[in-house]
């Protein structure tokens, strides 16, 4: 005997086939509203390397991963920096090269009433243009 078929099981399947396709609408307007925020932001990047082509979505995702990839070098470089930078600084210090003069240079612009202003005015007025 064959299993009975409830009026709301018959219906399951007919609200999976309409509710699939609207969800999948959805992810496509999610995914190219993406590549969208990508492309204005990548559009100066984009235009100096590629100024007389069309940015199509593989265009866009390409150019996000080079972005991004030159961005890691940065940082993995300022990374390398920060710490070189005490290691570097201690060598000079024990070294001597860190002289008395840029001490005293240091002491006087803090012990300075005007501070960086007495500088200024000696050079002159300031002016804008």
């Amino acid at each position: 005997m064959a299993p009975a078929i409830s009026p709301q099981d018959s219906r399951a399947p007919l609200t999976h086939k309409i509710r699939k396709p609207l969800v999948e609408k959805l992810r496509r307007e999610r995914i190219n509203g993406s590549i969208e925020q990508l492309k204005s932001l990548l559009a100066p990047e984009f235009l100096r390397q590629r100024p007389d082509s069309k940015m199509e979505k593989a265009d866009v995702l390409e150019m996000s991963v080079c972005v991004l990839r030159r961005l890691q070098s940065v940082r993995r470089g300022y990374a390398k920096c920060a710490r070189e930078a005490p290691r570097l600084l201690s060598q000079e210090e024990r070294l001597g090269l860190l002289g008395s003069s840029r001490e005293d240079k240091m002491r006087e612009e803090d012990s300075s009433p005007l501070g960086k202003e007495d500088s200024s005015a000696k050079s002159g007025p300031w002016r804008p243009w």
